[in-house]
């Protein structure tokens, strides 16, 4: 049954609705008081109070083939990308498709439990047995009850860093992947660098995939493979199923060469990712003071009218030893990393965490709209602000009308002379 009927939810815009979802679509959104509960069975009821409510929330970057293994052989003590590298690099020496399925489902259901219906991951193509890449596409299959996962192949050690790696990726295209990706900036010289961007747009335009590349994730200014990869997107029409990850080192470029390749983005079409958990621990560890935070330039690719998506990227793993899988922790990171703190700030974070998103994932029919996907989020929380200031509890999660996590929030009371008093942590 994939009917379902939200009282009273409070949309971003801060209107007050009913939402009918039949089909597993919605099918009317209509003035608080409006629409038709009795129409509904009881257990396909949920009264949301002027609670915030919001389209799904979408994962556009994670590593879900590392996730739960952080100080597994060891820690990341420099919190450095080489060494996180360096630490998967043992971990997977003996890597077991059970071992990345039950960590990743794990994770998923955190996903879940945090309103995320959609989730795009990255598997490691450089492990020999592509023992990742067959382990995620298990769990694309064994989670598709609560989540569409999208899995990207990733060369993580470079494609043309081995005489295997490009074989490898090749391969783990034949099995089935969604997506291909690539690391220029983790080749050996700037000449293979621009050869494996080339190489991974050959291979999706042959394959009729989509591409999505770790790409400049470095505070080294040199690091200038994004203009590369919006070029070869630009020239071959395929802009708009194209994603730059991180692009860190834009931060570090002088203004004239970033304006450029803002420009050259914007024209292409390509979309851009930041991950502010990854980028916060592991930009500028090599610096001492000045000490550069390390984040691509948001604001400014904002208003040239990129697309800027905002992801997680790790979980419990050897780049990011914390997390629990919520995009809102990503978010409330971002807002102070990236100077976002303003009143103002609050509609462009949520428009990255659900449109922005659904763009880079290819996400149809997103949105809280009639004849949009019966897929929402109800927050304890009376509105976005509050919302991101508590990372608030998803009450209800939705996804094609039916029920995929529900939390009920955790009551507190402060001892007062006068006997207990119920704490609100909204204002």
């Amino acid at each position: 049954m994939t009917e379902y009927i939200v009282t009273g939810g409070r949309t971003l815009d801060g209107d007050v609705v009913d939402i009918e979802i039949r089909d597993g679509t919605i099918r009317r959104v209509v003035p608080a008081g409006d629409g038709d509960p009795a129409a509904f069975p009881a257990d396909r009821r949920h009264d949301a109070d002027g609670r915030l409510v919001t389209p799904p929330l979408i994962e556009p970057h994670v590593h879900l083939d590392a996730t739960g293994t952080a100080g597994d052989p060891t820690w990341n003590e420099s919190g450095t990308l080489a060494e996180g590298i360096e630490v998967w690099a043992a971990y997977k020496e003996g890597i077991t498709v059970d071992d990345i399925v039950d960590r990743a489902t794990r994770t998923v259901e955190w996903y879940a439990a945090h309103g995320v219906t959609r989730i795009r991951t990255h598997a490691d193509t450089t492990e020999p047995s592509l023992t990742t890449v067959e382990a995620l596409l298990e769990l694309r299959d064994r989670v598709s009850d609560i989540v569409d996962l999208q899995v990207v192949a990733f060369p993580q050690d470079g494609i043309f860093t081995d005489p295997d790696h490009e074989d490898l990726l090749h391969e783990a295209v034949r099995m089935g992947v969604d997506v291909i990706g690539a690391i220029p900036h983790n080749e050996h010289t700037r000449e293979d660098g621009v050869e494996s961007v080339r190489a991974v747009c050959d291979l999706a335009e042959r394959h009729d995939r989509p591409l999505d590349l770790h790409i400049d994730e470095t505070d080294d200014p040199n690091s200038r493979f994004t203009e590369v990869l919006a070029s070869e997107a630009l020239k071959r029409g395929i802009g708009d199923r194209t994603t730059a990850s991180h692009t860190t080192a834009m931060h570090s470029y002088n203004n004239a060469y970033a304006d450029k390749l803002i420009s050259l983005l914007a024209e292409s079409g390509v979309s851009v990712v930041t991950n502010p958990p990854d980028n916060s621990v592991l930009q500028g560890s090599y610096d001492d003071y000045p000490r550069r935070r390390g984040h691509t330039r948001i604001d400014e690719l904002r208003a040239a009218d990129v697309t800027v998506g905002l992801g997680h990227d790790s979980v419990l793993d050897p780049w990011y030893h914390y997390g629990q899988a919520d995009p809102l922790d990503a978010a409330f990171v971002l807002l102070h990393y990236a100077h976002m703190a303003g009143r103002d700030d609050v509609a462009d974070l949520w428009e990255m965490l659900t449109e922005a998103n659904a763009a880079v994932v290819g996400a149809s029919g997103y949105g809280l709209r009639e004849d949009t996907e019966g897929s929402l989020v109800v927050y304890d929380s009376p509105d976005a602000f509050n919302a991101l200031r508590t990372r608030a509890p998803r009450t209800l999660v939705l996804r094609a009308g039916d029920e995929v996590a529900r939390t009920e929030p955790a009551r507190t009371t402060v001892q007062r002379d006068d006997g207990p008093s119920a704490v609100d942590f909204h204002r």
